[in-house]
């Protein structure tokens, strides 16, 4: 039978996959409905049926077929054997790590990547950039499941045949690459559907690597202690009001508990452990509108306006974030919502390790800070800068 996925892989891999990812909001914590629909993968057969909706026209084999990797999951999770979480990598430092930058950080966000890996230096952290990683399936998640995830797998398994784990520096790569390698160690159906894929491009996954948003691992591996540590310019007179966006900690159960998606915390941590103040503010949690930016342009920008008006009334000097489609609408789209809205917010955009890199003493242009849209200078000059 042809594989109708590996055909369409073949060809986005030879395209590079040169667009921009266009972003389905997932708001909604991880549930058992969402883990199904992930396992469904559309039919291999151009035309042909979507396991997903069940019918009669399905075959008593199919049926078979999915009791039988019912019986094993529910067997491998009672013996304790249905995730290789004891062969996950556990390089001889915690600090190497392949980056991966997604499709928007290098077309739109040079200065994230930029501020990503200045801070790195300070740190110790070593960024390693893998030449085979492509995008990671994400815009594809609401198309073609299966051709999504395998776009997310084969990138985890160039990231293992390295013996590295990955650094993520977008919210929607984070969230498609976390939530393939937990189906990967955790759903035996999807693991033999990749098996059999990876295997037709001449690949394999073991399960072994780890997936972490760079944010997190300044949080995580570094330390609020060292961060603290690192600050030589004060920065106490800038508030910041905090995006988390949809994806850094959603779908939860990816992310092995990390933060609180209903109340979350670390990003307004990071920002105190730098001596700045985190700043709270009306609908925090609510999405920047990128995800329907292609779809309805108007809904989008509404969406936008109405976090920079909530943004503008507590106050803040600047919005935090660590996602770069959501800097797009907060940052590169300012102006056109201003215009289409007849209204003013100049309220700068930075992402976190531009303020980590300010804090640590470095020169606003080793942090790109050029770059951004919405001048800076007003919150420079706060500094004496």
């Amino acid at each position: 039978m042809a594989d109708y996925s590996i055909i369409k892989y073949r060809i986005l891999l030879y395209l590079n996959w040169g667009l921009h990812p266009i972003y389905r909001c997932r708001n909604l914590v991880y549930t058992k409905s969402h883990q199904a629909e992930r396992s469904g993968f559309p039919s291999a057969k151009v035309g042909g049926s979507h396991p997903r909706v069940r019918g009669d026209q399905d075959s008593m084999e199919e049926q078979k077929e999915d009791a039988r990797h019912r019986t094993r999951d529910a067997r491998q999770e009672e013996e304790g054997t249905s995730s290789p979480e004891s062969r996950v990598l556990s390089p001889e430092s915690s600090k190497r790590y392949a980056l991966f930058i997604g499709c928007t950080v290098p077309a739109r966000a040079r200065h994230y990547e930029l501020s990503v890996r200045r801070v790195a230096d300070i740190f110790g952290i070593e960024l390693i950039d893998l030449p085979d990683f492509t995008c990671c399936g994400f815009p594809l998640g609401s198309v073609d499941t299966r051709t999504s995830t395998l776009m997310a797998a084969r990138n985890l398994s160039i990231a293992e045949n390295a013996k590295l784990n990955v650094a993520t520096m977008c919210n929607a790569c984070t969230s498609i690459l976390s939530e393939v390698n937990w189906l990967m160690k955790n759903d035996a159906r999807v693991r033999d559907y990749m098996k059999s894929d990876l295997a037709q491009l001449g690949q394999k996954y073991d399960g072994t690597v780890q997936v972490k948003h760079f944010a997190r691992i300044l949080y995580e591996d570094i330390g609020i202690d060292r961060l603290r540590a690192s600050v030589s310019r004060d920065l106490s007179e800038l508030e910041f009001a905090s995006h988390y966006g949809c994806h850094y900690l959603k779908p939860s159960e990816f992310y092995g508990g990390f933060d609180a998606p209903e109340d979350p915390q670390s990003l307004d941590i990071l920002v105190s452990a730098v001596g700045a103040s985190p700043v709270n503010y009306e609908n925090k949690r609510e999405c920047c509108g990128g995800g329907l930016l292609a779809i309805d342009e108007q809904i989008s920008l509404q969406m936008s306006r109405d976090k920079l008006e909530r943004v503008k009334a507590s106050g803040a000097d600047a919005i935090n974030l660590v996602c770069p489609f959501c800097s797009v609408m907060y940052d590169d789209s300012q102006r056109r919502i201003e215009r289409t809205f007849s209204t003013e917010y100049n309220i700068p955009v930075l992402y976190y390790p531009q303020i980590l890199g300010l804090a640590a003493g470095l020169d606003p242009k080793e942090l790109g800070l050029e770059m951004n849209r919405v001048s800076t200078a007003g919150l420079l000059a706060k500094l004496g800068m």
